[in-house]
């Protein structure tokens, strides 16, 4: 009865109890605190498709490459491959998505271990892939697929209860609501107003992501964005107010801090522990995050360097984001596949060293790249990446007691260990490698009761 009563007398008080509201200024809105379920996540895959996907050449940068950059291998390849007069508006019919399989992809993303996965709902060139009310007849309902990719994939990741996260760029390289306001020094509004948050709004209402990851901010302060105004309302008001996470790219002086969690730079790699809940963001194919036709097989990440980036990147308590890009029908080719694949079996047998996981006191061993700490409550991994010649592991930074056991992910039983003459333990790894496979790229040693 006494519980009832403070209920309704809580009721009764009503906003007055209600969690805080935040304001539309950098210091309320940096003082929320992070959903819990992204630390958590640490493993997420990028997919980078649009109008850019039907070149298939150089990167998803080609319309500035070739029409604001004006480089003449751009401009020779598309008088080799196009009718004269092909403008980049051409492109869209031939984004057909003919052979996107929305469940087929996530089924993949699943296998590959993905807790989340971000799509670029509409990146620099404008191209929107959902039926947006303001991007008229340049928007995938309208042309090319005539479909809501945004929506089809949401949904089989629903189904499949993967978060799931909306790229989003703010600006547009060539939209002529945007080059007037650059025009006026960014004190006209009229892009934003029209367009880019529209957009956004629509976004947020009609697919409630889980995260929502900005970006073409660099050219703009934040009041010409109205960034602020927009996540204090994410924030409050927002059907996702209390799940969504975002990231830093806001305005032109936000990355690395201001924002939900920070990526600072495509590809960033700290070096030491951040104090801030980070994400590195990387891409199989290393020239591009967009599909390329030409790509050849040394400018793609091998499993050793995908894991390599992952277990760095979690040991200093960041996530990460992998991206692929799929081809203009749809298609996530086979190498991409395979390196996803692969990245899945390892986690299969590693990920315990992963999800959920927290940085150690030590982050890597003795400034070695080779060895690298995680935790979880008072159990410490340690993931080598490299087997060594005796199969004994030499670790200096734990201090063992003498009720310290060790074990190794994915092989059973205990494993012998000894303390050397000076610090930490040396661990005897089994006479054969725990797969029958050809050798992985790292392996965890699960160490209980040490300090």
């Amino acid at each position: 009865m006494a519980t009832g009563a403070l209920l309704a007398l809580l009721a009764a008080l009503g906003p007055a109890w209600a969690a805080p509201r935040y304001r539309p200024d950098w210091a309320s809105l940096d003082s929320r605190p992070l959903p819990a379920w992204f630390d958590r996540a640490k493993v997420g895959l990028f997919v980078h498709w649009g109008v850019f996907s039907v070149p298939a050449w150089g990167s998803e940068w080609f319309w500035w490459h070739w029409r604001g950059e004006h480089r003449p291998d751009y401009e020779q390849f598309v008088q080799r491959r196009y009718p004269p007069g092909t403008t980049y508006a051409d492109f869209a019919p031939r984004f057909t998505a003919h052979d996107f399989e929305p469940r087929q992809w996530v089924r993949l993303f699943q296998q590959a271990g993905a807790r989340y996965v971000v799509l670029t709902t509409k990146h620099h060139e404008g191209f929107t892939n959902w039926g947006s009310p303001v991007s008229w007849n340049w928007n995938s309902l309208d042309t090319g697929p005539h479909r809501d990719l945004v929506g089809e994939l949401g949904q089989a990741l629903r189904e499949s209860n993967i978060r799931y996260g909306l790229y989003h760029s703010l600006l547009e390289w060539f939209n002529p609501l945007y080059l007037a306001d650059k025009e006026s020094g960014f004190k006209t509004q009229n892009f934003v107003l029209e367009k880019t948050m529209p957009e956004l709004y629509d976004l947020v209402l009609k697919y409630k992501p889980d995260l929502i990851w900005s970006d073409g901010d660099w050219e703009a302060p934040d009041s010409y964005w109205n960034s602020t105004s927009f996540l204090a309302w994410l924030y409050n008001d927002s059907p996702v107010k209390d799940t969504v996470v975002v990231n830093d790219r806001w305005c032109n002086n936000c990355s690395c801090h201001h924002g939900g969690y920070y990526n600072c730079a495509d590809k960033y790699k700290p070096g030491t522990l951040p104090a801030h809940k980070w994400e590195m963001c990387s891409s199989i194919d290393k020239l591009s995050w967009g599909y390329r036709s030409n790509m050849t097989i040394a400018e793609i990440m091998d499993e050793a360097s995908i894991i390599e980036e992952l277990v760095q990147t979690v040991s200093f308590g960041g996530n990460y984001l992998l991206s692929v890009g799929p081809t203009k029908e749809g298609v996530i080719v086979p190498i991409f596949q395979e390196r996803l694949l692969a990245l899945g079996r390892w986690l299969d047998t590693n990920g315990e060293a992963i999800y959920e996981s927290n940085p150690w006191r030590v982050q890597m061993e003795n400034s070695t790249t080779t060895v690298w700490y995680t935790s979880k409550g008072p159990v410490v991994y340690a993931i080598f990446l490299i087997w060594p010649r005796d199969s004994v592991l030499e670790l200096s930074s734990p201090s063992p007691s003498p009720g310290t056991q060790v074990s190794m992910l994915g092989f059973a039983g205990t494993l012998k260990w000894e303390k050397p003459p000076g610090k930490g333990l040396l661990v005897t790894l089994p006479d054969m490698l725990p797969s029958p496979l050809p050798p992985q790229s790292g392996w965890t040693v699960k160490l209980e009761g040490v300090k």
